[in-house]
């Protein structure tokens, strides 16, 4: 389906959006064109530098999502767009909170606008496992986004776009996670780990597993339909076990906005969710033309929830600990 297609990836220069953009190079070469959209010029400069990615048919385009003339220039003759584009730093969205209401929500409908004046046909958007049951001001921007994405298949007219959304938690070995940060600490000669919490748990999704959704709910997407890979959970105190088992940890105590653990679907969601092999996908509550006949699906259980907590699935330390070679 990506075959001669021209794709659009806002906060292209993020650790997902290289990925993606590298995974696009290897598995979907026959695309036209790749626009890495972000507001960095620096990490723009240094990634049109390092192979893959100074590959000619990718194009760097400096802007803002914030910036809706910027978006209308940018989007011309695309047909498919991930936005990724996002303030996902907790502390720092629970203390500029306007600054998260204007990129995560407002910008997130100036894509939504121009995507469907630009006539662009698929349109994925990234969520957090922060937007379910959220707690802090980010979940609460990116709940709004995903309501956003969702509602907007009923906003498309006489155009053919369609929007879905891709959720899921912390991506381990992606700025900002734990694994950089301990590996940090480790590196510098840390006599100990911090530990938010002892109970704390986990998600387990590596980068190329998420470039791997997006592609999948592009060829999946009906239009409305929120898409949340089945993956294993871990226990943070085993993460630093395995990463530092001659270290102490230290219980340093939960930071504002977050959670013991991550939920990916709630209770509230299990009346319209169905499972894959491989994803439980959220479907629409209103018909907006697609996203109700997903083939070979069938419902959750009317109690279900996917938490890290309560999963079924776990890593032991020594499987943690073969992974960790990989990141």
């Amino acid at each position: 389906m990506l075959s001669y297609k021209s794709i659009l990836i806002t906060g292209g220069t993020g650790s997902f959006g290289k990925m993606f953009v590298k995974t696009l190079l290897q598995q979907c070469p026959n695309f036209e064109r790749i626009v890495v959209f972000s507001r960095d010029e620096l990490k723009q400069f240094e990634m049109m530098h390092q192979p893959p990615f100074d590959d000619s048919r990718i194009r760097y385009f400096i802007g803002d999502v914030r910036d809706i003339a910027r978006l209308y220039r940018a989007f011309d003759g695309i047909d498919i767009i991930i936005h990724a584009a996002a303030l996902k730093q907790v502390p720092a969205c629970e203390y500029n909170p306007f600054e998260a209401v204007n990129t995560n929500i407002l910008g997130a409908q100036n894509v939504i606008n121009a995507a469907i004046d630009r006539n662009v046909k698929r349109v994925v958007a990234l969520s957090t496992d922060k937007a379910c049951a959220p707690v802090s001001l980010y979940g609460a921007t990116k709940l709004c986004s995903d309501k956003l994405f969702i509602a907007s298949n009923a906003y498309s007219g006489r155009h053919d776009t369609i929007f879905s959304v891709v959720r899921y938690g912390n991506v381990a070995g992606s700025r900002g996670s734990v694994v950089p940060f301990f590996r940090k600490l480790i590196a510098n000669g840390a006599t100990e780990l911090p530990i938010t919490d002892n109970r704390m748990t986990r998600f387990w999704l590596r980068l190329e597993e998420a470039a791997k959704m997006v592609l999948d709910t592009l060829n999946l997407m009906q239009g409305g339909e929120i898409y949340i890979r089945k993956i294993p959970s871990i226990h943070i105190v085993d993460l630093a076990k395995a990463m530092a088992p001659h270290l102490p940890l230290k219980d340093i105590g939960i930071r504002p906005g977050e959670k013991i653990h991550e939920m990916l679907i709630a209770k509230e969601d299990a009346k319209h969710t169905v499972e894959l092999d491989d994803y439980y996908i959220i479907l629409p509550q209103f018909n907006f033309g697609g996203g109700k006949n997903i083939p070979n699906s069938k419902p959750v259980p009317e109690d279900f929830e996917y938490e890290s907590g309560h999963n079924t699935w776990w890593l032991s330390v020594s499987e943690l600990w073969e992974l960790l070679r990989d990141i």
